[in-house]
């Protein structure tokens, strides 16, 4: 049984790797047994996963690049494409910003557009063609709570993040029948940089606490088991699937 969660031999690219839910998903593939290339927005941010994952005995490298520039996503796809073949793709680099939706400036709509949806179609399609080739792969986008509600002054973000559910659907509609699964987990409320403003307001955060039958706010290490689930053979017949890991909130 444990063979069927083995990512020995296989390479993953990670982005959003530098902190939080990346790096925590980065390291669970690395002991998994992958390569992992751990991709950030300057490249000294993964410099810690990278570290953290030699120190286990894994293999990883660091990789840079502005998701909010199409053409330095499109870099980041031949650097990872120029390490050898990339096995599983995790689109985890996100990013949010708050305001009253009648306040929302259009040049933060288009930022969190382009890194949250726009960056993840783009590598899920240079790594998805090179997939389709060798009739194999594995790709996961990070969605959210907001790829089921709507929010309050995130209007972007949950715009990207209900796009993000659709397009892992459209994306094994057509890839399934290559041997590619497509899916997405689905954080609920964890304590990362981007909840950084949720945690800091008691109000909302009891509330959402309240709401939590596991009665906490989840931590990055608990999208471990998730991850390695959907990028491995365990998962083979799993696909547009969103996989919600929010401590019981869905069902509240």
């Amino acid at each position: 049984m444990a063979a069927l969660f083995s990512l020995a031999g296989q390479t993953a690219l990670v982005t959003g790797a530098s902190r939080g839910l990346g790096q925590a998903i980065a390291v669970a593939l690395a002991q998994a047994g992958a390569k992992v290339l751990c991709a950030s927005s300057t490249v000294a941010g993964s410099r810690d996963t990278v570290a953290m994952i030699i120190e286990q005995g894994g293999e990883a490298i660091g990789l840079a690049a502005d998701l909010s520039n199409e053409a330095a996503v499109e870099q980041l796809a031949q650097q990872a494409l120029a390490q050898g073949v990339v096995d599983i793709l995790v689109n985890c680099g996100g990013t949010i910003f708050r305001a009253p939706a009648h306040q929302f400036p259009m040049n933060e709509w288009h930022k969190v557009i382009a890194v949250n949806l726009d960056a993840a179609f783009l590598l899920s399609q240079r790594l998805g063609a090179e997939m389709i080739k060798r009739q194999q792969g594995k790709i996961i986008n990070i969605a959210s709570m907001l790829s089921y509600s709507g929010g309050i002054t995130v209007p972007a973000y949950t715009a990207s993040k209900h796009a993000i559910a659709g397009i892992t659907k459209a994306l094994a509609n057509e890839w399934a029948q290559h041997n590619i699964q497509v899916n997405a987990i689905a954080p609920g409320y964890f304590r990362t940089d981007n909840t950084a403003a949720l945690q800091a307001d008691t109000e909302r955060n009891a509330a959402i606490t309240a709401r939590i039958p596991a009665a906490r706010w989840g931590e990055p290490e608990d999208l471990a088991g998730a991850a390695v689930f959907l990028a491995s053979n365990a998962s083979n017949y799993v696909n547009g699937h969103v996989l919600a890991v929010d401590g019981g909130w869905l069902a509240r």
